[in-house]
């Protein structure tokens, strides 16, 4: 079995997904952003915008693009069609595909939405010396829908939907303390301990991702998740969509710190 060794430098982690490489971008790049994309027609554009603006903990937005381009200042030269391991394709609210290239489904109707992701404090946890066990465990983040509801903006609408990590109790704190200086990409946790509390019947069945086990003595804690959105185009189904697959994001240029809040 080869094993893969993240890429530490961000415009060589998009070459590899650029190649082809499909796999959950965790650990990846560390210590610069990663980004969530939602593409939608143009027509339904303002409706995402506004479901941004009234939901900003789950769906903070960093970017969106003109219609027809797929260019980000997030990462000058880089490609969203081509640059992101996974995609997912969306025909009236139902998955189609599941590509690693969209270059061929691209329109000029289409505008990228680029929206923060809580990998991108995943970093700032390990300098804290909180551990991250998604990556100790080589597995996707584990994330669930929950029993809230986001606040609806016109067509769109849907439940929140959240990422797990597990932390150690006595560093629970410290993980709400560092995540809560990064509100851009979902700041600080929606839910500490019991996941029934959200709605969630069992850890080891998300949603989304993989299961990630606790070890003795930590404590689920939940963040609001970029996957959000996708719950809400399941949801409001429009005509066509394109997203990252979960835990499968867009490595940008922007070092986490200019989004950490002294």
């Amino acid at each position: 079995m080869t094993t893969i060794v993240p890429a530490a430098d961000p415009a060589a982690a998009r070459a590899a997904f650029r190649g082809g490489l499909a796999v959950p971008s965790s650990g990846w790049a560390p210590g610069h952003t990663q980004a969530n994309l939602v593409v939608l027609p143009r027509d339904w554009a303002w409706d995402m915008l506004l479901f941004g603006q009234r939901n900003p903990q789950p769906v903070p937005l960093l970017d969106v693009t003109d219609a027809g381009s797929w260019e980000t200042p997030l990462a000058p030269g880089a490609d969203l069609r081509t640059d992101l391991p996974r995609y997912r394709v969306w025909r009236d609210g139902g998955l189609v595909d599941e590509p690693t290239d969209v270059t061929d489904l691209w329109r000029e109707d289409l505008v990228a939405f680029l929206i923060g992701c809580s990998f991108s404090f995943e970093t700032a946890l390990l300098d804290a010396g909180v551990p991250v066990r998604n990556i100790e465990q080589g597995r996707n983040v584990s994330m669930y829908r929950t029993d809230r509801a986001c606040r609806p903006a016109g067509r769109l609408s849907g439940p929140l939907v959240v990422s797990m990590r597990p932390v150690p109790g006595h560093l629970v704190a410290t993980a709400v303390q560092v995540t809560a200086r990064m509100p851009q990409v979902h700041g600080a946790p929606v839910h500490v301990g019991s996941p029934a509390a959200l709605g969630i019947a069992d850890l080891a069945r998300p949603d989304f991702g993989d299961p990630v086990e606790l070890a003795d003595g930590d404590v689920p804690v939940f963040w609001a998740c970029g996957v959000t959105p996708q719950a809400a185009l399941m949801a409001s189904r429009p005509p066509f969509a394109i997203t990252h697959a979960p835990g499968h994001m867009f490595v940008t240029d922007v070092p986490d710190a200019a989004y950490r809040q002294l």
